[in-house]
């Protein structure tokens, strides 16, 4: 499960810190779905744990994204931030918010790029007047 936070035309990437191989690439945030977890319960804990912030699960954004040689899948879920709160990187190395003519400023993981060629329009909707 990965979160697309989107506020003011601009989505949150997030820095990778570990495992190695994967250090310093950026991704949404996100992560596994424990067992009798679903989606959304899962991406709400996961954003507490890797961002501090409550959150809100909306649409799904993107097709599912093979992981793990086909083992697992990526699925994508627009999120808002609730009463708020400020997202912060307790887990990765650092964050960025990202307007669409910034999204190729960072080394996506590759799980991660179908969903940021789905984000331009998205962005743009979110866009203040």
């Amino acid at each position: 499960m990965a979160a697309v936070i989107v506020s003011g035309g601009r989505v949150l990437a997030c820095e990778r810190s570990a495992p190695p191989e994967v250090a310093g690439r950026w991704e949404f945030p996100g992560g596994k779905v424990e067992p009798g977890e679903s989606d959304a319960e899962a991406l709400a804990r996961e954003c507490a744990e890797e961002l501090g912030v409550r959150v809100e699960v909306g649409a799904r954004v993107g097709p599912d994204v093979p992981l793990a040689h086909g083992r697992a899948v990526l699925r994508v879920f627009a999120v808002t931030v609730l009463d708020g709160d400020e997202p912060r990187a307790l887990e990765h190395t650092a964050m960025r918010w990202l307007a669409a003519d910034e999204l190729d400023s960072v080394p996506w993981l590759p799980a991660d790029k179908p969903i940021v060629a789905e984000l331009p329009g998205l962005l743009a909707a979110d866009r203040p007047a």
